[in-house]
């Protein structure tokens, strides 16, 4: 068994460690709060303007827009979403396992990576997959240009014509306790379920202005989409890895608080049997 100052050290170092992940869950849940009333702000504009696309897509030609060009799938993209720090729970590892199965299903000297986020560039540099580019300490002041210029790299990769998909792989917001990993095709623009029916419309100014005006704003709104998602998922898993720490710091402190008093206990029955002893050898 341990000895008194042993214990009583564990038990203020565990105490120590609580406060720093009780502080961390605090400061998780007000950058979370505040992101995800940017992002339920930017979801109701984002679905509609893709509604829209989608309703034009099929009446406009395709080669209006290299954007929309389908092409032969040789070689593909992908945009990775992580954070810049741990201490998130499962957050990274789940986006980075869902990546890395995938583009090894393709082949990783056929892909082309774009990291946003320290942990995507720290896995994928260590495994000499071949980066593009990568964005990294930019989520505390995070804005719609930095969407934009993120937004730009990748959109230009695919129009010069080195990659014909691409792919971005991020955590959606679902609530506080639950995030739900997603692959989806950002470029070209094929939306599932598009109705190839003309609709009865009158359009003003005409289908292909539209087309031209709004696909890339939607390309722009979505990478701001991605961004505000995987921002919001990281401080709520976050936000639950530091109260689960804080809970498990409460159970360790109670056990070692209980081992603590045994061995006190111990010990003042020790010395109290070696004054009882001492005292019959005297009287013998």
């Amino acid at each position: 068994m341990a000895n008194l100052k042993d214990i009583r050290d564990r038990i203020k170092s565990v105490k120590s460690i609580q406060k720093v992940t009780k502080a961390m869950k605090m400061v998780a849940a007000a950058k979370m709060r505040r992101a995800q009333e940017r992002m339920e702000q930017a979801r109701p504009y984002s679905s509609r303007l893709q509604e829209v696309i989608n309703n034009l897509l099929p009446e406009v030609d395709r080669d209006l827009l290299p954007l929309l060009a389908v092409r032969e799938v040789k070689r593909v993209g992908y945009v990775v979403v992580t954070s810049d720090r741990g201490f998130a729970g499962a957050f990274n590892s789940n986006i980075l396992k869902t990546a890395q199965a995938e583009i090894d299903v393709i082949g990783k000297d056929d892909v082309d990576l774009f990291c946003i986020g320290k942990k995507a560039h720290d896995h994928f540099e260590r495994r000499e997959y071949t980066i593009i580019d990568s964005h990294l300490d930019f989520w505390n002041n995070l804005s719609f240009s930095d969407a934009m210029r993120i937004g730009d790299g990748i959109i230009s990769h695919f129009t010069s014509g080195t990659v014909d998909e691409i792919h971005v792989v991020y955590d959606e917001f679902v609530n506080v306790a639950t995030q739900e990993t997603m692959s989806e095709l950002l470029l070209p623009l094929v939306f599932e379920g598009s109705d190839a029916t003309p609709k009865d419309r009158l359009y003003e100014p005409s289908k292909d202005e539209l087309v031209t005006s709004l696909v890339p704003r939607h390309l722009n709104v979505q990478m701001w989409k991605y961004l505000l998602e995987s921002y919001a998922s990281e401080q709520a898993a976050r936000m639950m890895a530091m109260e689960n720490a804080t809970s498990n710091a409460e159970d360790m402190i109670k056990d070692l608080t209980l081992e603590f008093n045994k061995a006190r206990q111990a010990a003042i029955t020790t010395e109290m049997l070696e004054i009882v002893s001492g005292a019959e050898a005297l009287s013998g």
